[in-house]
């Protein structure tokens, strides 16, 4: 019997985690917007942010500099 009900619970919350500080006043919506905040930074923290080990114009750079102190 419960089963019948789980996709209708599940919608609900992700509908309130997404958009209930819009909707409700007060300290439901402060919730709502509390929760979607912490899942967001949960979900950043997991993921290291990305950075390039190397530089792509770095031959580039020293061609010109070259070229440049020739001259």
């Amino acid at each position: 019997m419960i089963k019948r009900y789980i996709p209708f619970i599940v919608i609900g919350t992700i509908l309130f985690i997404v958009g209930g500080d819009k909707v409700f006043p007060g300290a439901v919506g402060q919730m709502s917007y509390q929760v979607r905040n912490s899942i967001n930074n949960t979900l950043m923290g997991a993921f290291p942010k990305w950075e390039r080990q190397t530089n792509p114009y770095e031959r580039t750079e020293k061609q010109l500099e070259e070229t440049e102190s020739n001259r």
